[in-house]
């Protein structure tokens, strides 16, 4: 491998691997770090309002886990740090100038998560009053979602750069609190928490779903698979509505990134919604499921929408045509799943179906696969992003090539960082395996004179 490395040298390349699989094993644990603190919060919420110890246990494990992925997280993310500084020089000196603010905010905002996590995971019991423990949970959400926040107004820079103009080279006019409200940032935010939340609540459901199909039929875990599904179908929602109006953000801002994803060519109203398909050397799209004025209707609200087209920009300035394929599969890998999850679980409770809603086994398999396929989709949907930004690190402005190192021990780099994140990937899969299997619910719920029950 280091052969192969030595012998197709290319530090732009190089550079964009390294970051792109540091960032792929950061959102595992980035998107957790989000999304099971709020869990954590509605499970403790429900179990003081209802006096309901299980719902207090659920918080209590729940806590135990994300400690772990807490840890990985401040590993993976001190290594973006470090790499930004050393693979993308120029980008960070422009960095520093526009956006430092909330790169410095982000900071924070895990000291002050991970202050008030520690304070919160060593004072249970410790309250007669639940609710000062419960307290102690809420900055903990805040700071959690407030990283989120901050890392993706950067992000939403880099896509729509704001408060700043390049001239000869040189950053002119910048104003670092326009910078941070870039056009991109409401919708990015957005989706980011939204999606955050959504994946967290389809992972826990996956693993209380796991333990009813396995038999265990203790109402502990008809609970946690309850609460999940429930906030599942809500952040399911809220995902599609706001997925709505990114499409809307791309039109007015990225508009050629939106015709890249969708082959679209010609600046037309009535445009179609291309789904699949083959695209030839001519740019003729052949074998493509098309859908009348879909397009027009999702950028600009209505059938008659002008939708700007490819042809408009210079082809050295358009994303890779093969993003079509990464907005394909993000619709197929959730998108389907997940409207149908949605549909059945609503239906179960529209019903009051309890027993169907706990022993289909349809319903507990398609939740099982919903966790992978819903991480899945945040890592390809950042892959669609990034992508579909290129050939631009902050578009319009600095092309992705100006902004990379030139050094000549990338390749090393990027070994080492494999091998550490191996090694991080299978230690976290066994201390998580180790801490709750041989710690089963059901011996706490027993220790605690729990025995089980129907569901309230």
């Amino acid at each position: 491998m280091l052969q192969w490395l030595y012998d197709s040298y290319d530090p732009v390349k190089l550079s964009r691997m390294l970051t792109g699989i540091t960032l792929f094993f950061h959102i595992i644990f980035a998107t957790i770090g989000v999304g099971v603190p709020l869990m954590i919060a509605l499970a403790e919420f429900i179990g003081i309002k209802r006096r309901d110890s299980h719902y207090l246990l659920l918080a209590r494990r729940w806590s135990r886990g994300f400690v772990i992925t807490v840890a990985v997280g401040v590993v993976t993310g001190t290594a973006i740090g470090l790499q930004l500084s050393l693979l993308w020089p120029t980008f960070m000196k422009a960095a520093g100038q526009t956006i430092a603010l909330p790169l410095f905010m982000e900071t924070f905002a895990f000291f002050f998560e991970a202050i008030f996590l520690g304070i919160y995971l060593y004072t249970w019991d410790r309250f007669k009053n639940r609710w000062l423990h419960f307290m102690l949970l809420i900055p903990v959400v805040i700071g959690s979602s407030a990283s989120a926040l901050f890392i993706t107004v950067v992000n939403a820079f880099m896509n729509a750069p704001a408060g700043v103009k390049f001239l000869d080279g040189q950053l002119v006019d910048i104003n670092p609190w326009a910078a941070m409200l870039s056009p991109a940032a409401p919708t990015k935010v957005a989706h980011v928490l939204a999606s955050a939340y959504l994946t967290s609540a389809f992972i826990l459901a996956a693993i209380a779903a796991w333990s009813l199909l396995a038999g265990r039929r203790h109402v502990y875990y008809k609970k946690a698979f309850k609460l999940t599904m429930v906030a599942a179908l809500v952040f399911f929602a809220a995902t599609a509505v706001i997925g709505d109006f990114s499409g809307k953000y791309l039109a007015k801002y990225q508009p050629e990134k939106l015709a890249a994803m969708e082959w679209h060519f010609e600046t037309t109203d009535k445009a179609p919604f291309v789904f699949g398909g083959i695209l030839t050397e001519d740019n003729e799209v052949k074998y493509a499921l098309k859908i009348p004025y879909l397009l027009s209707i999702l950028a600009k609200d209505k059938p008659s929408g002008t939708v700007t087209g490819l042809n408009e920009f210079a082809e050295a300035d358009r994303p890779p045509m093969y993003i079509h394929y990464l907005f394909d599969l993000k619709m197929m890998l959730v998108g389907m799943l997940g409207i149908v999850l949605a549909l059945f679980l609503f239906y179960l409770l529209r019903r009051r179906s309890q027993r169907q809603l706990y022993a289909n086994k349809w319903l507990l398999r398609g939740s099982i696969a919903a966790a992978p396929l819903a991480m899945l989709t945040i890592e390809h949907g950042w892959v669609f992003s990034e992508i579909g930004r290129q050939p631009w690190l902050l578009r319009g402005l600095m092309r992705t090539s100006e902004g990379a190192t030139t050094s000549a021990h990338v390749d090393t780099m990027l070994v080492i960082f494999v091998l550490l994140y191996i090694v991080l990937g299978i230690s976290s899969v066994i201390v998580l395996t180790r801490m709750f299997r041989s710690n089963r619910a059901e011996d706490e719920m027993i220790a605690m004179g729990l025995e089980g029950g129907e569901p309230q």
